[in-house]
């Protein structure tokens, strides 16, 4: 097949980053064009451990610009509000979009002003699919606009959701869960200094944080149910990294066994997720790869559900290359071993 050809716009984030990493291995992909809102010139510059690897400069980004290198495909990797702001020009010269803000992940225009801005782009929403292709292939694959979930979203929904539709614990969950600095973005700030985070770990926005709404809209959609999720996030001295914790109380008589076999039955034929019976999930077991590891145990009257990824990966760059090979009919493997 000829190749994808891709524009990326925010290429000097982490995020952009990594999928310009993943991309250069890509069989069926050529990135044709690289865009920004704040930095220009070389990329091998603005990200020096791909000089070698990417001959390409960031471009200031424009509408015109991106037309003129006749892209198939925009990769949107720039912040909600943003994102609303340049989508219809990019559906007006005909790409498909695979958008990395939050600006298109949730449905009911309410929900997302409470908890982020205006929305002023809601004739796109019902063109946009949820990219969480283990449960969302089907509507991934015909979509010109893919929402790339949030991080702690995808986390946590892979974790729980098989458990949640087979009815087999209460709606209500707590999700604690870690992340890596490298989730705040490249912009430097004083609370991400390195004296304030190294040896420090600390919650934060909790049972505040707008990653909650999204995880509650997607376990819904997903389960047939009503889901009430208190989520706590905390901030971890790495680099990468998510790991969730989930709690929540089981159904009577339920086993540990017919947990597993909710996740099993779930991601028998999903490559992406693999159910973890040998060991709990770790970072270090998922860091750098597009895997998401989930293990479950029944103690003392509650289920403990734990869900890993690499939050720049899996819960951002790979998932979106991922989403990209859904879209385009190619395995969804493709160019991420």
């Amino acid at each position: 097949m000829k190749p994808i050809r891709i524009a990326l716009i925010g290429g000097s984030g982490y995020t952009g980053l990594e999928v310009l990493r993943w991309l250069a291995r890509h069989p069926h992909a050529e990135v044709v064009g690289v865009f920004g809102f704040s930095k220009s010139g070389p990329i091998a510059e603005i990200h020096p451990v791909l000089a070698g690897q990417i001959d390409l400069d960031q471009q200031t980004y424009s509408p015109e610009a991106v037309a003129a290198c006749q892209a198939d495909l925009a990769m949107l990797c720039v912040p909600h509000q943003v994102a609303m702001s340049y989508m219809p020009a990019l559906r007006e010269m005909g790409l498909r979009v695979i958008d990395w803000s939050a600006d298109y992940r949730i449905k009911d225009v309410a929900v997302y002003e409470e908890w982020y801005c205006e929305h002023t782009d809601t004739a796109s929403l019902p063109a946009a699919a949820y990219g969480l292709p283990e449960f969302y292939a089907d509507e991934i694959a015909t979509a010109d606009i893919v929402a790339n979930p949030g991080c702690y979203p995808t986390c946590a929904v892979l974790g729980v959701a098989p458990i949640l539709a087979a009815g087999l614990i209460e709606p209500g969950l707590v999700v604690n869960a870690i992340s890596g600095v490298s989730g705040a973005g490249r912009k430097p700030s004083q609370a991400n200094h390195f004296p304030e985070r190294n040896e420090n770990f600390e919650p934060y926005k909790m049972g505040d944080h707008r990653h909650m709404p999204e995880m509650e809209q997607i376990l819904g959609q997903i389960t047939g149910t009503t889901p009430d999720v208190l989520f706590v996030p905390h901030l971890a001295p790495l680099d990468r990294g998510m790991l969730a914790s989930i709690y929540a109380t089981p159904k009577a008589g339920v086993t540990e066994e017919q947990l597993y076999a909710a996740l099993d039955s779930a991601y028998a034929d999903k490559p992406f997720v693999r159910v973890r019976r040998d060991v709990i999930p770790a970072t270090k077991y998922v860091a750098n790869t597009n895997f998401c590891d989930v293990a479950v145990r029944l103690k003392k009257g509650k289920v403990m559900i734990f869900s890993a990824i690499d939050n720049l990966l899996k819960g951002a760059s790979t998932q979106a290359i991922q989403n990209m090979n859904v879209m385009y009919g190619l395995d969804e493997t493709t160019g991420l071993y």
